[in-house]
């Protein structure tokens, strides 16, 4: 009865009016939808209540069989005296009236003692003689104190004329999942997705659709057919309605089955010369189809029904059907090749090609799933076994790269090595290393495996070679993940040998790779890429552009496709893309302060990351909440995950692991005050006074490391630092570069009108206020420097200024460090500072919200990745903000606070998605 409750209640509250009022009640669907089921419930309810219930039901094989249905309904009355009132009234001259007339009066004396609940199952094939008895009883039974309560598939509303009809429809997707997940836990994700859209919320296809998959289609591990096999129960539901139509009309029905547009046009060609479109008739009068006379589309009334008019067809039937309709789409190559290939029995190369086109198409526009199964089918129809292999890898590559079937790639690249032992492909080569990267965080193999492929390719290379410049793009990543620089020469010899550089992959090595090294053509090239991506479909290039977009703070110019990647229609498809812009997406939110927000989106990205067993992709989101965390005062959770990726960067050799560790310890150290160590951290990425090749991550802590240079005293590594950053021109590569290149020279200034003049300048960078959490650091700097000056005044304000966005972002150690400043001034934390604690913090929200929903401190911390300790600690501190002493008050507190907002649910403005 999984989301059925609505449906219960109507029909409870029928029952419960008939000692008043009696009547009858006709409950409508089609078949499947769970008419036997809600009226079993209601029957055992009505005998909880005390009602005396009878049933009967039509048998669609016995429809003739006189007054059988009436004899069911009434055989377990004792006092039972119909048998002998038929015998009476039986013979040449029926007469139904009289009959009708004993079993009301039977009826009428039975609910004296109790009230009556008749229900009546399957009414369309109730055989005519008790028809017409039980429809007469129907209209008499109002005041007797009995009811009857009936069920009907859609379209026999008019067998009964009922005081009351309530129509079954499908479950909505919510209830759909709670019954798959309940009944088949074990399902894969996208499985079940496929389940629940073929079901069409019919809750007998979502018990029974998995029943007939094998093992490995309900884990994903094998592609489920285009049309989804039928079990018994299934096809005596949906087959039965079908086999009874003329020849004829069962062949439109295959052909309209199989062409899956629903285009008319396109049917009618299809079956020219065999028969017409008037043989639809008798499939629209039984309401299997629908025709749209508007826009001329054909439509199954239910997919399942589309399933069963396929599984009742030969093979035979089909190929020629595929036949007829590749003709038919002969104007559509990726139409044409499929229904071709669905007609092939042989080996056909002509075919395998055109289905290769296709796949390039379908990958190109994010169809990962489609792309990869058109790639196995031209395999299957290769008769060559190189290029069978060649297909088999390229569709493990592809499955990899943008569906996340990681554990199909050895399946798949074992097929291929069994069609041709001696043939190595380029393919072949990017598929191993994204598994061995992806999945085991094999940075050296994955690196050995990519380079031999790509360098044993023949000169010159051209950019046309599809597998050879997607095996670049993963060598790409991968000397990215090593963080040596010694990786990178076999893809400088790889890009030499193309007679013209792949543009995107140059890019990408030149801004995400070594962007201290860029030019300002890189740039200039970046920028008009990422202003061509708005109607992008491609996941793949889409996330492409965003890495290269990750170190040159343009992130912002790209959350419209990051979003659509992530969240859009086929989020649940290409699951790789999806988690790559997530935390695409999280890189951009905590620069720019939205680190709530933050939190979401890597929470549904290491979500993700673990249901499809990437662990290596994971770190990044992980990297991106630990630096919000070290911010915010959670260094034992911050510390955590600095310890796991240091353990992890060891022996898998993942360079980047371990910049990304030196990064979190670095911001912990600075919200600590322990410069020491933050300099050693910040160090380790790229000492003072340089700036390494292929050390792009040291543009991220550029700061960090000026400012712990300046606080331990060693102002003149801070001035090289400083001075290598100019003259690698890192002011022209983005606004929040050349902030903090002021503000970093600033910072180091001995003669305080330089330095005053250099924080100036760095504030007043055009859009600064985009990098919150960094320009909130410079007030805190310009802010102590004035107090020092003696400059009371102007310090009050940077120190009022970084003091509230350190409270808006949660960064609880700036915060305090900001007001501690505004003490030292010498005048009470008045209005202007007051204001950083008058309200939640994004974080202290969502914690208050977790909490007043009643989870526990451990339970909170696991959902935003805090620790218990860290809630507590913020619990203690907004208690008095809200006005509270304890967690029962927090409910009414926040909604009174939410009052005062915008209603959005935050003290802030969240973003808005169109997904």
């Amino acid at each position: 009865m999984i989301g059925r409750d609505r449906d219960a209640e109507r029909l409870g509250d029928f029952v419960a009016g008939i000692p008043q009022f009696g009547g009858s009640l006709l409950v409508v669907g089609d078949p499947g939808v769970g008419k036997t089921a809600l009226l079993t419930a209601v029957s055992h309810k009505a005998e909880e209540a005390g009602f005396r219930v009878l049933h009967t039901a039509g048998h669609q094989y016995r429809t003739q069989v006189g007054y059988i249905a009436l004899h069911q309904l009434l055989s377990s009355v004792p006092e039972y005296r119909l048998r002998e009132d038929l015998a009476a009234v039986t013979g040449p001259a029926l007469d139904h009236g009289a009959v009708a007339e004993a079993a009301v009066s039977l009826i009428t004396d039975l609910s004296r003692d109790c009230p009556i609940l008749l229900v009546l199952d399957d009414i369309q094939w109730l055989d005519p003689a008790s028809t017409i008895v039980l429809q007469t009883m129907a209209r008499r039974l109002p005041g007797t104190g009995a009811g009857m309560l009936c069920a009907a598939r859609t379209g026999a509303e008019s067998v009964f004329a009922v005081d009351g009809l309530h129509e079954l429809g499908p479950l909505s997707a919510a209830a759909s999942e709670r019954l798959l997940v309940r009944s088949f836990p074990a399902l894969a994700p996208r499985v079940r997705q496929r389940l629940m859209a073929d079901a069409e919320g019919n809750p007998l296809a979502l018990l029974e659709l998995p029943a007939a998959l094998t093992d490995s289609q309900r884990t994903a591990s094998q592609a489920l057919p285009r049309h989804l096999p039928l079990t018994r129960r299934l096809q005596a539901a949906f087959a039965s309605r079908v086999q009874g139509l003329p020849a004829a009309t069962r062949h439109l029905l295959l052909v309209a089955a199989l062409e899956s547009s629903g285009s008319m046009q396109v049917v009618r060609r299809a079956v020219a010369g065999r028969c017409s479109l008037k043989h639809l008739a008798p499939a629209e009068n039984a309401g299997l189809v629908v025709v749209d006379d508007a826009t001329g589309r054909l439509s199954f009334r239910h997919s399942l029904v589309r399933s069963a008019v396929v599984e009742l067809s030969t093979s035979e039937q089909r190929r020629n059907v595929h036949n007829a309709l590749a003709e038919a789409h002969g104007g559509s190559l990726e139409l044409r090749a499929w229904h071709l290939a669905l007609a092939c029995v042989e080996p056909d190369e002509r075919v395998a090609a055109l289905l290769e086109q296709v796949a390039g198409i379908r990958a190109a526009r994010g169809d990962g799933a489609d792309a990869v199964e058109a790639l196995v089918r031209a395999a299957d129809l290769s008769p060559r076994g190189t290029e069978q292999a060649r297909r088999l890898a390229m569709a493990a590559y592809v499955g990899v790269n943008l569906t996340g079937r990681l554990r199909e790639v050895p399946r798949l690249l074992d097929a291929a090595r069994h069609s041709a032992p001696e043939a190595g492909s380029v393919a072949a080569a990017a598929a191993t290393a994204v598994y061995l990267l992806n999945g085991y965080g094999d940075v050296d193999t994955a690196h050995r495996v990519l380079s031999a492929a790509v360098l044993s390719r023949p000169e010159p290379c051209e950019a046309s070679d599809t597998p050879l410049v997607e095996a670049l793009f993963v060598l790409l990543m991968v000397c990215f993940y090593g963080g040596r620089p010694e990786l990178w020469s076999s893809f400088d010899q790889a890009m030499a040998r193309f007679a013209s550089v792949p543009d995107l992959a140059a890019l990408m090595r030149a801004a995400f790779g070594d962007p201290v090294r860029a030019r300002p053509a890189d740039w200039a090239q970046l920028d008009a890429v990422i202003g061509q991506l708005p109607g992008t479909a491609d996941p793949v290039r889409i996330v492409r552009i965003g890495v290269a977009a990750a170190y040159a703070d343009r992130l912002g110019g790209l959350e419209e496709p990051l979003w659509r990647t992530a969240y859009g229609d086929r989020a649940g498809e290409n699951v790789f893309p999806a988690i790559q812009a997530l935390f695409l997406l999280g890189n951009h939110f905590w620069f720019s302060g939205q680190w709530s927000q933050l939190r979401r989106v890597i929470a549904d990205g290491l979500d993700l990351c673990e249901l499809f067993h990437y662990p290596m992709p994971s770190w990044p989101g992980r990297f991106l909440v630990a630096c919000v965390s070290a911010a915010s005062g959670d260094y034992e959770g911050a510390d955590s995950v600095a310890d796991q990726l240091e353990q992890w960067a060891g022996p898998h050799r993942a360079g980047a692991a371990r910049q990304y560790a030196a990064h979190i310890r670095t911001l912990g150290s600075l919200a600590r005050g322990d410069f020491e160590a933050a300099y050693d951290h910040a160090s380790s990425i790229a000492p003072a006074g340089s700036l390494p090749s292929f050390a792009s991550h040291a543009l991220w802590v550029f700061l960090d490391l000026i400012e712990a240079a300046v606080r331990t005293g060693r102002r003149g590594h801070a001035l090289a630092h400083i001075e290598v950053g100019r003259k690698s021109g890192l002011a022209e590569v983005s606004p929040r570069l050349r902030m903090v290149l002021l503000a970093g020279a600033a910072l180091a200034a001995d003669d305080d009108d330089v330095c005053f003049a250099g924080f100036d300048e760095a504030l007043a960078v055009e859009g600064a206020d985009r990098w919150p959490f960094e320009q909130a650091r410079i007030h805190l700097y310009f802010g102590e420097r004035l107090r020092r000056g003696k400059s009371s005044a102007r310090a009050r304000h940077h120190l009022n200024v970084a003091a509230q966005t350190f409270g808006r972002l949660g960064a609880a150690p700036w915060a305090d460090r900001a007001l501690q400043e505004l003490r030292a001034c010498g005048r009470p934390i008045g209005v202007e500072a007051q204001h950083a604690d008058s309200a939640l913090t994004p974080q202290q929200w969502e914690i208050a919200r977790l909490a007043a929903s009643g989870l526990t401190n451990k339970q909170i911390g696991e959902k935003l990745f805090l620790s218990p300790r860290t809630v507590s600690t913020h619990l203690y501190q907004l208690f008095p903000k809200l006005g509270v002493t304890s967690r029962a008050a927090l409910r009414d507190a926040l909604e009174r606070l939410n009052t005062s907002h915008d209603g959005s649910g935050y003290p802030h403005r969240p973003i808005s998605v169109e997904a």
